[in-house]
C-alpha cells in the first residue's frame, strides 16, 4: 500500500531556524550526496532526455546553494556528457554560486520564478528540478512543472529519495559521516557548527527528522503524471535507480516535447 505524502516542515527551509543550523544540513547533505554517489544513477536518463529534447543545454530551476547541479554536472562530465547547467532560484545564492562556476557550470544572478520563466532564458535549455519539488505543497509544485514545460524542450525532475523513510535510512552511513565532517571542512562558523554537530544532538536529530520528513514529501510517479494531465505534445517517462549499495533508492520523472 502506497504511503500518504505528508507536508510537514524540515528544520533546512525554515526561517525560524538558525542559519547556522540550515546551512550545516544542507552543507552535510551536498557531501552525502557526492561521497555516496547518490546522483550517478541520474546520469543515463538525463542523457537520454536531453539527445531526445535536442539539447546539451540544462536550466537548473531551484538550485538552491548549487550542491545537486555541481554534483550532477561532474557526475555527466565523467562519464563522457558534454552538459552545460545553468543554475536559478527565486533566491540566488550567488555567492555560493560563485565558488561552484566552471566551464560547464553557471548561474543567473537574477531571481528566476519557476512558475514563470522568461523565454529569453529558457531558449533551447531543458528545464530541471533536483532535489527540490518535495518542498512545494501539490498546488505549487504542480504551477512549477507546468511553469517549467512551458517553451521548454524537456523537463527532467529527480530525487534522491522516495516516499518510504527506509530510502533515507540508506544513506546513513554516509550521512553521519558528512554531518561529521561539516565543522571541519566549512569555511566559517567551525566552532558554532561543531557544537551543533559534535557536542550536541542537534544537528543530528534535525538531519534525520529532516531526511525522513524529505522522503514522506516525495511526489510519486503517478501525482507527477496527474500533474502534466492535459499538456499536449508532451511525452513522459520515469523510473527508480538504487544507490547507497543498493540499499536506497531515488527516482526521475522526464518530458520530451515530440
Amino acid at each position: 500500500m502506497s504511503l500518504p505524502r505528508l507536508q510537514l516542515f524540515e528544520f533546512n527551509d525554515s526561517p525560524w531556524a538558525p542559519a547556522v543550523l540550515r546551512d550545516t544540513l544542507v552543507e552535510a547533505l551536498s557531501r552525502a550526496i557526492r561521497w555516496g554517489g547518490l546522483m550517478d544513477g541520474l546520469v543515463a536518463p538525463l542523457a537520454r532526455c536531453l539527445e531526445a529534447a535536442g539539447t546539451s543545454k540544462v536550466l537548473d530551476l531551484c538550485a538552491g546553494a548549487g550542491g545537486p547541479a555541481s554534483i550532477l554536472s561532474e557526475a555527466m562530465a565523467k562519464r563522457g556528457h558534454d552538459v552545460h547547467f545553468l543554475m536559478s532560484d527565486l533566491f540566488p545564492a550567488t555567492a555560493q554560486w560563485e565558488a561552484l562556476r566552471s566551464s560547464r557550470l553557471d548561474f543567473v544572478p537574477e531571481p528566476v520564478d519557476a512558475t514563470n520563466i522568461s523565454p529569453a532564458l529558457g531558449a533551447g535549455r531543458v528545464r530541471v528540478i533536483i532535489n527540490a519539488l518535495h518542498h512545494f505543497p501539490p498546488e505549487l509544485a504542480r504551477q512549477a512543472i507546468r511553469g517549467a514545460c512551458e517553451g521548454a524542450p524537456g523537463v527532467f525532475i529527480a530525487e534522491s529519495l522516495v516516499r518510504n523513510p527506509l530510502s533515507f535510512f540508506a544513506m546513513g552511513p554516509v550521512g553521519i559521516a558528512a554531518l561529521l565532517a561539516t565543522p571541519a571542512l566549512a569555511k566559517d562558523r567551525h566552532l558554532s557548527r561543531a557544537l551543533l554537530a559534535w557536542f550536541s544532538p542537534i544537528a543530528l536529530a534535525a538531519s534525520a527528522w529532516d531526511g525522513t520528513v524529505s522522503s514522506m514529501r516525495v511526489y510519486q510517479d503517478e501525482e507527477l503524471h496527474e500533474m502534466v494531465a492535459g499538456l499536449e505534445g508532451w511525452t513522459w517517462t520515469s523510473g527508480r535507480y538504487a544507490h547507497s549499495a543498493g540499499l536506497g533508492n531515488g527516482s526521475w520523472f522526464s518530458g520530451t516535447r515530440g
